[in-house]
């Protein structure tokens, strides 16, 4: 039997990936407080007024968005030492799932696969967002970590939906989780990632950094400039 072409799979798989270390990305940042609200005081984030370039930047608005989404969101989200930013704007094959470390303006970059929903044709580059059930697309705007478990596809953690964009999230059962057809190698033979049912799936070898870093309580943000 021949290899199977990931243009052909659109659901989320199973298999073993790999994917080599990830930029890191720098950003210049200055301190902020946040106010505090029902007695719960907010501590202390850096923001980042700029990055710099090295293979796969964060949109400037989309960075912005993201941390005004984790300001908009305090409450909900337990812990804000480091957010996941997914910036749809660039191409399936390029890192665009940041894992943003709010102490240093550090970044780690994979690999992550949009729904196929968003991307009918297949092309690589998400053209729409959808929070509707059975749209098999990715939503936009801010999830927050639930519960880590062992499924399907291994060991993933579920979303729930903060915004009216991806309000359906928990219900639609999306969630970040490894993926076979996610890898370094797919990326550069076929210049385009498999596709999810929505969720946002990651290369096998980079899930354990993404649930040490994003475990339950953080924020991820999904959009595009």
């Amino acid at each position: 039997m021949g290899q199977i072409d990931p243009r052909e799979l659109n659901s989320c798989g199973r298999g073993a990936a790999r994917l080599d270390r990830s930029d890191v990305l720098a950003f210049s940042r200055r301190t902020f407080l946040g106010s505090a609200a029902a007695g719960v005081a907010f501590a202390a984030l850096p923001t980042f007024s700029w990055c710099r370039e090295t293979g796969s930047p964060i949109s400037s608005g989309v960075l912005r968005r993201a941390l005004d989404a984790l300001e908009r969101h305090g409450l909900s989200v337990a812990h804000r030492d480091a957010i996941g930013i997914a910036d749809f704007s660039l191409p399936s094959s390029a890192p665009r799932f940041h894992l943003l470390n709010l102490a240093d303006g550090s970044v780690r970059s994979h690999l992550v696969a949009h729904g196929r929903g968003s991307d009918p044709a297949h092309t690589g580059w998400l053209e729409r967002f959808s929070n509707e059930p059975r749209s098999h697309a990715t939503s936009a705007g801010a999830f927050r970590t639930d519960g880590i478990y062992l499924g399907e596809h291994g060991r993933s953690i579920r979303l729930e939906g903060l915004d009216d964009s991806n309000s359906n999230a928990a219900s639609r059962a999306i969630v970040v989780h490894g993926a076979w057809y996610v890898s370094e190698e797919i990326a550069k033979e076929r210049h385009v990632l498999g596709r999810s049912e929505g969720c946002f799936a990651v290369a096998q070898s980079s899930i354990g950094e993404v649930l040490a870093t994003l475990g339950p309580g953080r924020l991820i943000y999904a959009d595009k400039a």
